[in-house]
């Protein structure tokens, strides 16, 4: 695995860790959840922007996609 590689995986288990965390769900919840509106994909995408965010940039700007994908469905 290259290094740029190597960093989004440690990027998205952070991202996964965090999000998990702060709703107080299990890590399969949360997997479920992310890669059913399309997250990880997203945050990987952006890697090189969204690495620099805190933590809780992270988690309002995941919880918004998150949004926006559901209203995309009705």
């Amino acid at each position: 695995m290259n290094k740029k590689k190597q960093d989004i995986a440690y990027f998205l288990s952070f991202c996964i860790e965090q999000y998990k965390n702060e709703k107080g769900i299990s890590g399969s919840n949360a997997m479920e959840l992310l890669s059913k509106y399309g997250v990880l994909d997203y945050l990987a995408e952006h890697f090189e922007i969204l690495h620099t965010q805190s933590r809780q940039w992270l988690i309002e700007d995941i919880d918004e996609f998150i949004r926006a994908r559901k209203e995309e469905e009705v």
